[in-house]
């Protein structure tokens, strides 16, 4: 080997099989694209978390200076914009068919309208002063204000043109409270992004769970209305969970999605207050549970609070389901 190469590190690129060579200290990201690698990315800060990948061999040397290394089983998850290249290593991308590239920007919006639909629940809906590119299912982060900046996914698709978010009154919650009460028709709001990974997958061909814990329910509602426009045709089980019947909202959406997408099963489920005799009540994952067996073959969106996203997935992966096709969005609470 010759002084050149003893200089060059070589990282192979799952599933791929591709070998690439780059200079020690290199970027990952950049490295990937300078190959010519397909791989997702936006906001190229580590806030987005679409260039999410995986090191199942070798270690890379992380922001911040912390090594990252594979661990028994999984392995260990890395964003590429934050990753650097310190020795060779096999770095695992998601499929060439899954990659999608919003590159996130900074907008301005105009406040269409609020209105309530529960009573702790807003829906906001904005116009931005230029498109912006998103999947189903991401999020943007919303400015109000000095201080008031808070991550909303859109319930909308990029074809309405407009932006719609649920917003959950938080008790004590600066932004959500301004939302409900002080925003009004004609007011701006600073829009950054698209974020997140939890976006429809359209290359999936088996079945399709979809769960979302309050307003979790909108990434879900543009999920399901992203795979009608796409002419998908997989089976989908929405499992929608509330706290009580004063709680649900949604339900003529859900009832519109369900006329337009006929393999798409409803179970809306209620934690306290629902009629046994006419409702599905306890928990989701008690649901889920009792209705599936087995999801091998199967990918899952799951958004709402955290410990509910934390008990479905890990039902759902003692049920059989790939880890790699669990798309999840928790809801974590905001400083006020």
């Amino acid at each position: 080997m010759g002084e050149q190469d003893s200089k060059v590190l070589r990282v192979i690129v799952q599933p791929l099989n591709r070998t690439i060579k780059v200079e020690p200290g290199a970027n990952l990201l950049q490295a990937l694209l300078d190959a010519k690698v397909p791989v997702s990315h936006s906001c190229r800060s580590g806030r987005c978390g679409t260039c999410r990948c995986r090191v199942s061999g070798g270690e890379v040397l992380e922001h911040g200076g912390e090594s990252a290394s594979p661990a028994l089983g999984e392995g260990d998850f890395v964003l590429a914009c934050q990753t650097y290249l310190t020795e060779p290593c096999t770095i695992e991308i998601p499929e060439a068919d899954e990659v999608v590239i919003h590159p996130a920007r900074v907008a301005k919006a105009t406040v269409i309208s609020v209105t309530r639909l529960v009573h702790d629940v807003c829906r906001l809906v904005l116009k931005p002063n230029r498109p912006i590119q998103y999947s189903p299912g991401q999020y943007l982060s919303l400015e109000f204000g000095p201080g008031m900046t808070r991550p909303y996914s859109m319930a909308s698709l990029c074809s309405d043109g407009d932006l719609e978010f649920h917003v959950r009154i938080v008790p004590d919650g600066r932004v959500s409270h301004h939302i409900a009460s002080a925003l009004h028709p004609g007011d701006s709001v600073k829009v950054t992004g698209p974020l997140g990974t939890s976006y429809l997958r359209l290359k999936h061909g088996g079945p399709i769970l979809c769960v979302a814990g309050g307003t979790g329910l909108a990434p879900i509602l543009a999920i399901i209305r992203g795979a009608i426009a796409s002419g998908l045709k997989n089976p989908i089980r929405l499992y929608f969970g509330v706290r009580s019947p004063a709680d649900v909202y949604g339900l003529e959406w859900i009832d519109a999605l369900r006329q337009a997408y006929p393999a798409l099963s409803v179970q809306v489920v209620y934690a306290s207050g629902g009629d046994p005799q006419r409702q599905r009540t306890g928990l989701v994952t008690t649901a889920i549970e009792a209705d599936i067996a087995r999801l091998d073959a199967w990918c899952a969106y799951v958004c709402g609070s955290p410990p509910m996203v934390e008990a479905v997935t890990m039902l759902i992966k003692q049920r059989g389901i790939d880890p790699a096709r669990i798309y999840a969005d928790a809801y974590y609470p905001q400083a006020h």
